[in-house]
């Protein structure tokens, strides 16, 4: 599924044009992206939660050359599902 497709339902199921729903959705994604880059875990009940999490520098090794390098600092984005969403999935 495409954000495209993700309007197009909003559209469908909500009756909103597509512009409105266009920006319904596109409000709905910069409010989430702009919540996790300053640091801020959302929660969608019923479906799950998303957090920032920082890795810390490390050494690594290129599996081609065995040539070992670094690996800098990072953030990465973690999603753990609620248990509907588990069980909606493992009826």
């Amino acid at each position: 599924m495409t954000k495209i497709d993700i309007i197009q339902n909003v559209n469908e199921k909500l009756g909103f044009s597509k512009r409105d729903s266009a920006r319904i959705v596109e409000t709905l994604f910069e409010l989430i992206k702009d919540k996790l880059a300053s640091g801020e875990k959302i929660k969608i009940s019923g479906f799950g939660s998303f957090v920032v999490k920082n890795k810390k520098a490390r050494r690594g090794r290129n599996p081609q050359t065995g040539q070992e390098i670094s690996i800098s600092a990072r953030k990465v984005l973690t999603f753990k599902s609620s248990q509907i969403l588990r069980k909606a999935l493992n009826p």
